[in-house]
């Protein structure tokens, strides 16, 4: 929302194909990390007997994927990154540090970004089938209203990314410094999605 003379506030809702993807190899590769975040949805974890030192040293590099795809501009890459053949244009790696992640994945690829694509489209048809943006804008909104009821002031400037992910656990997790996972079950409760994402807006706003 913006308007001259008040504070702002910025909510972007998706379901990002990168990030689908990334979660996607996670459980290819039977990562845990990190672990409050749970399984996708319909997807079979791996069960993997790599050594601890392997499967530490993938995990490190995984996260630090994850932590560029989820939230690119707070954790660039300190070296170039390069597309990983057969990805499209999902997945891009450090052109350093991360070779091990890189053939880790490649086995994965058809059926990662086939994932990637295919979930990203039903959230596409939900939203369009369930309400419009305008809809879903009004949803934060009135949550926000409520919060500035509560404190009597206005909300302070924010910006907040919403994930909305088909994972096997319903319920709701910080997944960056501004951004959130929320499950798409839950993201559709009306009554559910705002007391839990109520608390969210009372720590930013």
């Amino acid at each position: 929302m913006h308007s001259a003379g008040r504070p702002e506030w910025l909510i972007r809702e998706d379901a990002s194909q990168p990030v689908l993807l990334a979660l996607y190899l996670r459980q290819m590769l039977g990562l845990r990390t990190p672990e409050e975040l749970p399984s996708l949805r319909g997807v079979a974890s791996v069960q993997t007997t790599r050594p601890d030192e392997e499967q530490a040293l993938l995990e490190r590099q995984w996260r630090e994927y994850w932590a560029m795809t989820v939230e690119p501009q707070a954790h660039p890459s300190a070296v170039p990154l390069e597309l990983v053949d057969d990805f499209a244009t999902l997945l891009a790696l450090p052109s350093t540090g991360a070779a091990e992640l890189r053939r880790a994945v490649a086995p994965f690829s058809t059926e990662a970004v086939a994932y990637a694509r295919d979930a990203h489209a039903a959230y596409v048809a939900r939203e369009s089938g369930h309400h419009t943006g305008a809809a879903s804008y009004r949803a934060y909104a009135s949550v926000i209203a409520e919060h500035e009821r509560r404190v009597g002031r206005r909300a302070h400037s924010f910006e907040l990314n919403v994930q909305v992910l088909p994972l096997a656990q319903r319920g709701l997790w910080w997944i960056g410094s501004l951004t959130i996972a929320v499950t798409d079950g839950l993201r559709r409760d009306v009554a559910a999605f705002d007391a839990a994402i109520h608390p969210i807006i009372a720590e930013l706003a």
